[in-house]
């Protein structure tokens, strides 16, 4: 296993494992199963835990596979504050005495702000007293290391880094998001203001592996080289400096066998002109299937009316390259979540947006269509639950 540092020396293993994904059983998590899987990858130097108060039952099971093999000291936990629920310092407290519960410890390693939008929410909780809250945990030891998670465009990520001394951040990474999301742009934004870079999805939740277009998979089958599409993705992350670990949502043994493969080899440097290549073919037959020719550059930004431009072309572009659900929950996630929602469905047709795109992209009538897909009546039910949840 390869190991990167983090800014206080701690040497995390370069493949983290994404407790989210544990097999599930009637309804619960298969807990046998799901403690083979994860001891497995840490006995064989898998050290960075990544889990959440909203992963139903992940905290728990973690918690308790930990604690049954003795085994806490020798990883590096991380969970996440759903701030999103949580209207009041007091909510903050009890939902973090609540993971430490079910997680059987009195401490997390790496704590994040779940989902951390934009410099508004952080205000809000700054204004709650979230500042004060973390620099007493830091200095009681119950947190080691702050961060937060983030799903969005680039200018907002580097606005987010800069609001807060973090300690770490997580962000949506891989060779089909290269310049969307926060992006390689963001990536080294964070890196050289010396802050570690935990990624999340390098396979899209295993999109880029299972829902690859024909033509892609063919690419794969012909390689003489005999790559698969988890290693190439994973090598092509593990070549970038920047890079302190990548998280996978592991659920079989086999799985975790082919990435711990992977992570053993895991040098900068090491990716070939030969495997450059073959990223460039297999992202050219994705793009294939794209509805809108957005490169996600952001010349758009800002919409007089807030509409996140890029995020939205993104996620109608994956309804066509990779699974409409998976798509739409994206959506959701990066539009209804935020304390200013950001949805299609608020452009008025300015105009503005496409004056300054430099594909010359009919971005409002684009829109329309776009609302159509990814505005359904569940997404508006939860859009307006969301909303009516933050009122109150």
């Amino acid at each position: 296993m390869q190991y990167r540092r983090d800014k206080k020396g701690n040497e995390l293993s370069v493949l983290g494992y994404g407790c989210m994904r544990f097999t599930r059983k009637g309804g619960s998590i298969d807990i046998e199963k799901a403690e083979r899987e994860l001891m497995y990858a840490i006995e064989n130097g898998v050290n960075y835990l990544d889990t959440a108060y909203i992963y139903p039952g992940s905290e728990a099971a973690v918690g308790e596979i930990l604690y049954k093999n003795k085994c806490r000291r020798n990883v590096f936990l991380a969970t996440k504050l759903p701030h999103y629920m949580i209207k009041s310092m007091e909510g903050v407290e009890k939902t973090f005495q609540e993971e430490l519960r079910r997680l059987k410890t009195d401490y997390i390693d790496y704590y994040l702000m779940h989902m951390l939008t934009d410099t508004d929410t952080w205000k809000k909780l700054k204004k709650m007293g979230i500042e004060e809250w973390i620099a007493e945990k830091k200095k009681s030891g119950a947190i080691r290391n702050i961060g937060f998670s983030y799903h969005g465009h680039t200018a907002m990520f580097q606005q987010l880094i800069d609001v807060y001394d973090w300690d770490f951040c997580q962000i949506q990474y891989n060779y089909m998001d290269e310049h969307s999301q926060a992006g390689r742009e963001g990536l080294h934004y964070a890196a050289k203001k010396g802050i570690p870079v935990i990624i999340m999805e390098p396979l899209r939740g295993g999109r880029l592996v299972n829902l690859l277009p024909k033509s892609a998979k063919q690419l794969f089958e012909q390689d003489s080289l005999h790559r698969t599409p988890a290693e190439l993705a994973f090598r092509w992350l593990y070549n970038q400096p920047e890079v302190t670990c990548v998280l996978s949502g592991m659920n079989s043994i086999e799985m975790i066998k082919e990435n711990i493969k992977t992570a053993e080899k895991a040098v900068c440097g090491h990716f070939s002109a030969e495997d450059e290549a073959l990223v460039g073919r297999v992202k050219e037959e994705i793009q294939k299937s794209v509805k809108v020719a957005c490169t996600g550059c952001g010349y758009c930004m800002p919409c007089p009316k807030g509409v996140d431009i890029p995020v939205t072309f993104r996620c109608y572009n994956e309804m066509y390259s990779e699974s409409k659900s998976g798509a739409r929950k994206e959506y959701l996630q990066c539009t209804a979540f935020r304390k200013n929602q950001s949805s299609a469905s608020m452009c008025i047709g300015c105009g503005k947006c496409e004056t300054h795109c430099p594909q010359q992209i009919e971005i409002r009538k684009e829109l329309k269509r776009a609302v159509k897909e990814l505005e359904t009546l569940p997404y508006k039910a939860a859009a307006k639950a969301i909303a009516l949840f933050r009122l109150w």
